[in-house]
């Protein structure tokens, strides 16, 4: 029989920093009002304004999208121009420096301090491309949310998602030959998984899948394939993918708030999954089915 200790241990190896989901995706553009329209489409609403920094808080069931359209002040990131990018992806972690830690102890670069006089210091790595990841260790009943930013006055905090919807995974567009690289990348510093191929969903299975070791989100690198593997593309992540219990509905109530959904010969939508037609230069959002907690979700996104 293993003890306490032993089962610990396993958990350690299984999730080496305790990630426990996402905290919250930031989109970086500098017309944050066309792209606000777009979250707000989505089901999401704004909630909170930075105290500080030009960036704003949208809000849906458990996920929050932070539009930012501050000047960059650490070289390396993203600089808002009219075509939203996503630009940082926050964790949810046990301790978020012991996390920070053992990202640099396996060669990360570290983002330089910038929290200003009573602002939370939330520590990071370079990502891929131009964009962040941030360790969080404060999103229970107390949130970086409540210090760093002031509320929008009569709104509600906590607005009901959509069908359901959830944070189900991110794509990332990585360069020909560069799968492994990065998979090495994200196993070795947070212990995300690959995923075998034969088990996949959605309606555009490709790419190679990561679970991360909370089981509560996926990583989908994709490499460019035929004529695109010979055009300049610079490595990053292009989309997010949501989760929901029934794909049909959601998107029908989507639609109903006037976003677009591709149906061509090779993407529909179906009850598998459903994409976006490009919004505001080339956002993209899409739809998995997932049921509701889950605790071994698969995800095909392309």
């Amino acid at each position: 029989m293993s003890s306490v200790t032993d089962r610990e241990s396993i958990l350690e190896l299984q999730n080496p920093i305790g990630m426990d989901g996402i905290e919250f995706i930031e989109f970086t553009t500098s017309r944050p009002q066309a792209l606000g329209g777009v979250l707000e489409r989505m089901g999401f609403r704004p909630i909170a304004r930075h105290r500080s920094r030009e960036v704003e808080l949208y809000r849906q069931g458990g996920m929050n999208i932070v539009i930012n359209s501050q000047a960059a002040d650490i070289p390396r990131t993203v600089v808002p121009i009219e075509r939203p990018i996503i630009s940082a992806l926050a964790i949810r972690v046990r301790d978020a420096d012991a996390a920070f830690s053992r990202a640099l102890d396996l060669g990360a670069w570290e983002i330089p301090a910038r929290a200003q006089a009573l602002e939370l210091n939330i520590p990071g790595i370079h990502g891929v491309g131009e964009s962040l990841i941030y360790f969080i260790d404060r999103y229970d009943e107390f949130s970086i949310f409540d210090i760093d930013f002031r509320a929008i006055p009569g709104v509600d905090p906590n607005p009901p998602a959509i069908e359901g919807l959830n944070f189900f995974g991110i794509v990332q567009y990585v360069g020909v030959e560069r799968t492994d690289d990065w998979s090495e990348f994200y196993s070795q510093i947070f212990g995300f998984t690959p995923i075998p191929d034969e088990v996949r969903f959605g309606i555009m299975p490709r790419g190679l899948l990561l679970r991360s070791p909370c089981r509560k989100f996926y990583l989908q690198l994709i490499e460019p394939e035929g004529a695109a593997q010979y055009a300049p593309m610079e490595e990053h992540l292009q989309r997010i993918g949501f989760g929901t219990p029934d794909v049909i509905a959601a998107s029908a109530e989507l639609e109903k708030r006037g976003i677009e959904f591709l149906a061509t010969d090779k993407v529909r939508t179906t009850e598998r999954g459903a994409l976006t037609k490009a919004i505001l230069g080339g956002v993209m959002f899409e739809l998995v089915h997932a049921e509701p907690d889950s605790s071994d979700r698969s995800v095909s996104q392309s």
